[in-house]
């Protein structure tokens, strides 16, 4: 079945907003071309992971090849399954350079969302055909005309392109098939020139070892040949090779064009690169371009609640990271936690994952610590330190200059809801960049937000703000200077790292307020005062004080000399004051999860 015509091959993706039923609809071409006999066919088949189907969003970039008779001639189908959240910005990119065109599918009720005007924008710089598909026209509140008009004001979309399908009731697929067949154009490789393959995403197998997914760019791959990642800089023999039809179908060769799997004996997904390049070991081939290293944004703590749990935890990150390299943990202990791990994330979508698999696939009960963004750090010395906790700021006599993320942020919403999501934004020292209306009453508003306040809670507060109709976006700008300060809780004068943050100097009093309030409710009474304070350095900007618990000494004496009494509360301050210096503060962990939830309070 292999050898077939660069003619009649098309490489294809479907970019959508979530939910906008890009898994349902690859499954109608997965039917209509019988790649997938109907006795097998199953909802999301391309999400094979439990967590993809419970949530209904895609997490890992999925292949398949199809294979389909016109007139007499034989095509053959290339469709990549992409993620679609922001998170996975770059693997998106990398699966969008290994295509000639893109489905790019809207919600015919729904309509044009901040996603997919993110993906299209991807899919434009890309310079792939985009064919244009309205989903779901057979539901009741389907306003197909509408968003029509959406597509083309924002995206600049002929009418006349648009396709209109039903992929739950299988409705205008066939017309959907010949505009890919007559509108994608074919791959340009040349099957003769020496290899030259990207790497568009892997997975590992705990049986075969690393799984990459490439597509032939150039040139042809033979089962026995030795290749080598350029990028990487390892050479291997190429074991197996073979097409996703969806699942692994082994063939001799791959030529220019095709998209498959290489199988090579790789132990660990750490030496596959998503964007590298593969090439014939000798050929003096160029890498191809945009490759990049995973740039992990968030950072948290994860924690075992029970702390016997520990062994557990660490070989359930193990495992996981075996199959996510752009994952990472780093072992760090806390005086409110124990021992745990420093765990960085693409995002909070991907945060949210991890977390949730650990949860499920090892059955470890986690606690959490609030996420928190990569800083950038210019000492005096002119060094520029990344800081991924807030433990590694140096002190403030050494910074020259304290550098945040800043990330454009769009939100799509109905017109009705600008004044309250402006509000939002500025709350929160955003920089508006602009108002474009997609239709009289959809509009499209991009703001320039520091990313540590889009992680905390935006999404939730966007949700409410707009009733459930907004939807946001965001794309990383760069690193700019900012006024931040590192705030230290300090309870009975010794530092609690867990509870230090990175915050704007004009947030920090409020946030401290905040913090030590909500810690007098939670820390329990003891024997002795406990001073509970916010510091910058070393100036204290907030205290509480947790009172001590009082016994009444002087409950025995009746009547009598005051000199007696004067005496046992003499004596019990001495005692008061003695244990005060020797005593240990227990800061329940309760008290530490409720102040996580303090820190963006407004």
């Amino acid at each position: 079945m292999s050898g077939i015509d660069c003619r009649f091959i098309r490489n294809f993706c479907i970019i959508a907003h979530i939910d906008h039923g890009k898994s349902t609809l690859a499954d109608r071409l997965l039917e209509y071309t019988g790649t997938v006999a109907q006795r097998q066919m199953k909802e999301q088949l391309l999400d094979n992971m439990e967590l993809e189907r419970a949530r209904g969003i895609t997490i890992k970039a999925r292949a398949v090849a199809m294979r389909l008779t016109r007139d007499g001639q034989t095509y053959e189908l290339n469709l990549i399954d992409t993620p679609g959240h922001v998170d996975f910005q770059y693997e998106v990119s990398r699966s969008l350079a290994c295509c000639e065109g893109a489905l790019l599918l809207v919600d015919a009720f729904q309509g044009v969302e901040a996603q997919t005007m993110a993906n299209a924008y991807a899919a434009m710089e890309h310079e792939l055909a985009i064919i244009p598909v309205i989903n779901k026209i057979d539901l009741k509140q389907a306003r197909p005309d509408e968003v029509t008009e959406e597509m083309e004001h924002s995206l600049g979309i002929d009418p006349a392109d648009v396709q209109r399908v039903s992929a739950k009731a299988g409705l205008g697929i066939e017309q959907l098939i010949d505009a890919i067949l007559r509108r994608v154009p074919p791959p340009e490789g040349n099957p003769d020139a020496p290899l030259q393959a990207m790497v568009f995403d892997s997975h590992y197998d705990e049986y075969r070892g690393a799984i990459t997914y490439v597509r032939i760019m150039n040139g042809r791959v033979r089962k026995g040949q030795r290749i080598q990642f350029l990028r990487g800089g390892t050479t291997h023999e190429v074991l197996e090779l073979g097409q996703f039809v969806p699942h692994q179908q082994a063939r001799t060769e791959l030529h220019a064009g095709q998209v498959g799997y290489l199988i090579c004996n790789i132990k660990s997904l750490e030496q596959v690169h998503i964007g590298d390049t593969v090439a014939t070991v000798g050929s003096q081939v160029a890498p191809l371009p945009g490759y990049q290293q995973p740039k992990r944004m968030v950072y948290c703590g994860l924690y075992p609640s029970d702390g016997q749990d520990f062994t557990e935890l660490r070989d359930a990150l193990e495992k996981l990271s075996i199959n996510d390299p752009s994952f990472e943990f780093v072992p760090e202990s806390s005086e409110a936690l124990g021992f745990g791990f420093r765990c960085g994330f693409l995002g909070l979508l991907h945060m949210e994952i991890v977390q949730q698999r650990l949860e499920q696939e090892a059955d470890v009960d986690l606690v959490q610590t609030a996420p928190n963004v990569t800083y950038e750090v210019v000492t005096k010395r002119g060094q520029t330190l990344e800081i991924h906790r807030p433990q590694e700021v140096p002190d403030a006599g050494e910074i020259e200059e304290f550098r945040q993320p800043i990330v454009r942020v769009n939100f799509i919403l109905p017109t009705e809801y600008i004044g309250p999501v402006m509000k939002l934004c500025q709350e929160r020292r955003g920089v508006q960049q602009g108002t474009e209306y997609l239709s009289p009453t959809r509009a499209m508003v991009t703001y320039d937000l520091p990313l540590a306040e889009v992680i905390y809670d935006l999404h939730d507060k966007l949700k409410s703000a707009t009733r459930g109709y907004g939807t946001m976006d965001y794309e990383l700008v760069g690193y700019f200077p900012a006024d931040l300060v590192r705030m230290d809780i300090l309870v009975n004068g010794n530092r609690v790292d867990a509870l230090s943050v990175i915050c704007n100097r004009g947030d920090a009093d409020r946030r401290g307020r905040a913090v030590v309030k909500k810690l007098k409710t939670e820390i329990d009474r003891h024997m002795f005062e406990v001073a509970v304070q916010a510091a910058i350095g070393s100036r204290v900007i907030a205290r509480e004080t947790v009172p001590a618990i009082r016994k009444n000494v002087t409950a025995k004496c009746y009547g009598g000399d005051i000199t007696r009494k004067r005496k046992l509360w003499a004596k019990q301050r001495e005692g008061k004051k003695r244990m005060k210096s020797i005593g240990q503060v227990d800061i329940p962990q309760k008290a530490f999860m409720a102040v996580l939830t303090t820190g963006d309070e407004r």
